[in-house]
């Protein structure tokens, strides 16, 4: 009895959870959709543009190298008996000044000796001479007419001009013997930074050694390669007393941020570089050690650095000049007027480094969206952030 009372009990219970099962399944609300949905407004940000003339930045890279360089050599033998102080690495030598002497003792003595030949190169023209005086005395006397021939054999004219020859050749060997003792004085051609040196007091040298290398201190070059399609807003100079492009020259990896080296666009090289098939001009950069008092505070240039050059570029006129980074797909920009979106069709004319510069597309003072949209389409709603209007 005790058991069919217990399962009685358990079958109603399980007849109520499912009678309510039931009744809560066809009770639950039911979600319904709004009828109306409510357009929504994008927040961006806005820059104005306006047209004008501008000149770009073209940015290229470069190597630094001297525009005079020289292998120092003697162009007479002998014993180096001296070294300027200056002519050490890394010295500065005047042009004209004397880096090293070599022995003279050999070429003073050459140069007296040659003095003494030509003493009696002129001394035996002197005595010719007398006897030509006496034989034309003589021809006069005889009063006979002779053939040109033999009438400059007699007046001595052959030996006359054979001992004007002797002394022109005794001269030139004083004048050749001069200019040897002169060039065992071995000068700076110009003025110059001395690199290496290879001789030392005491070497023996002969003409074509090297004796060390210098590099003019007046002016660098740096060879930078810029894409062929840059080359027409280069300017270079046409004559020689003009100037190129203004060149801002930058050591990002040892000078402090913000400095340079001023230099100019002096001219292009006409071959394109091996490697990267670019087209490579020179930059002139003057006192490019900070030699002179007023470069004091500029830091010196080294012969090999790699550098960035900044090359201002030739005028454009009446373009918008607009940043890189708002350009957008397919050559469009994003514009804001009367706080719709429109995408706008521009014709880039120059793109430099940082702005893209439009000669149509976009007009004076027009408001180009800045910010970033996941999805855009031409006539939605904008509104500038912070501005406190909604557009409808």
């Amino acid at each position: 009895m005790d058991k069919k009372k217990t399962l009685l009990i358990c079958g109603g219970i399980l007849l109520v959870g499912a009678c309510l099962t039931i009744l809560t399944f066809f009770t639950e609300p039911i979600a319904t959709r709004s009828a109306a949905t409510r357009k929504s407004t994008m927040l961006v940000d806005v820059t104005q543009v306006h047209l004008g003339t501008y000149r770009p930045i073209i940015v290229a890279t470069g190597t630094v190298g001297p525009s005079q360089e020289i292998t120092l050599s003697p162009r007479v033998r002998g014993e180096i008996v001296s070294l300027s102080p200056a002519f050490t690495p890394g010295g500065f030598g005047e042009k004209g000044g004397v880096l090293l002497q070599i022995d003279p003792a050999d070429y003073k003595n050459t140069l007296q000796q040659r003095k003494s030949d030509l003493r009696q190169a002129v001394a035996d023209l002197n005595v010719e001479m007398g006897r030509q005086n006496v034989a034309e005395k003589d021809f006069q006397l005889l009063d006979e007419t002779l053939s040109v021939e033999l009438e400059s054999l007699v007046l001595r004219k052959p030996q006359l001009n054979a001992t004007r020859a002797m002394v022109e050749a005794a001269r030139a060997a004083v004048n050749q013997a001069e200019l040897e003792l002169a060039r065992t004085h071995i000068k700076a051609p110009f003025d110059a930074h001395i690199i290496s040196r290879r001789a030392n007091i005491g070497s023996q040298v002969s003409p074509g050694d090297n004796l060390g290398r210098l590099v003019g201190r007046e002016t660098y070059w740096v060879e930078a390669t810029v894409p062929l399609s840059k080359l027409p807003w280069l300017a270079f100079p046409e004559m020689e007393n003009e100037i190129g492009s203004e060149v801002q020259i930058r050591n990002r990896s040892s000078w402090a941020e913000g400095t340079y080296r001023t230099g100019y666009l002096f001219r292009l090289v006409g071959a394109l570089d091996d490697k990267t098939r670019l087209a490579r001009v020179l930059v002139s950069v003057p006192d490019p050690l900070a030699y002179r008092p007023e470069s004091s505070d500029l830091p010196p240039l080294m012969i090999g650095a790699f550098v960035e050059t900044r090359i201002v570029g030739k005028e454009i006129t009446d373009v918008v000049r607009l940043d890189r980074d708002y350009l957008r797909a397919n050559s469009t920009v994003w514009v804001m007027e009367n706080e719709k979106l429109h995408i706008r069709l521009i014709k880039i004319i120059f793109q430099d480094a940082e702005h893209a510069y439009i000669s149509d597309g976009l007009r004076h003072q027009d408001h180009v969206v800045t910010t970033n949209l996941s999805s855009v389409r031409d006539g939605a709603s904008l509104q500038v952030k912070d501005s406190g209007e909604t557009t409808r």
